[in-house]
């Protein structure tokens, strides 16, 4: 399905105004949907198969912005209710220590395109699976990138397809993960070297400020 880019774009908007983001980020709806709103003439079109997946692009608010903390807890299973978490094995700090592996194009919000939930890679290494997607010259999806996947397209996160983050890393072997958990969207992290036959790793075309 091909999406109309104005009406989505307009969606994904709303959709963080209705989930509070304009305080988290110290704004009023106004002040939200002005800092957002340049993006709208970077925004295009592209096809929505969430069945596989694949969505065309996302709206990302960045941690400068609204904490992974703060955000996490907004987001839900498709017809869900319960809030996401952040899980436990987060040592207090750490999440400060993920940063992103690759430029983003504003310190503030941005669009990322052409996104892949990459269930292809389920059961893969993940260090294969990266190696896998830089060869093919995608990027792969930082933890807010991944927070804003489900914030906007819940439907994607589904068990035995969830995935992987491995553009948001702190200099061990750990790489961050959404999945599910007690009826609700998890954050965690994995081994690099260990595979999951229900975590790929997700992937995008391209970033634009």
């Amino acid at each position: 399905m091909t999406l109309n880019v104005t009406a989505e774009f307009d969606r994904q908007v709303a959709n963080l105004v209705d989930r509070g983001y304009p305080a988290l980020a110290g704004l009023d709806e106004d002040g939200f949907r002005a800092m957002v709103e340049p993006l709208r003439a970077v925004a295009r079109a592209g096809d929505l198969d969430p069945e596989a997946g694949r969505v065309p692009f996302l709206l990302v608010v960045t941690r400068k912005v609204a904490s992974i903390e703060e955000t996490m807890p907004r987001t839900t299973l498709y017809r869900g209710k319960l809030p996401g978490f952040v899980d436990h094995s987060f040592e207090p700090g750490s999440l400060d220590r993920f940063v992103s592996t690759v430029d983003l194009p504003a310190p503030d919000a941005y669009l990322l395109f052409d996104v892949e939930r990459g269930e292809e890679f389920c059961g893969a290494v993940p260090n294969d699976a990266m190696e896998v997607i830089a060869g093919r010259g995608r990027t792969l999806l930082t933890i807010e990138e991944g927070i804003a996947l489900i914030t906007h397209f819940p439907e994607l996160l589904v068990k035995n397809k969830c995935f992987s983050l491995g553009g948001s890393r702190c200099g061990d072997r750990r790489v961050p993960a959404i999945w599910i958990s007690k009826r609700a969207p998890k954050l965690g992290w994995c081994w690099r070297g260990n595979p999951h036959t229900w975590l790929g790793m997700a992937s995008a075309g391209s970033r634009a400020g």
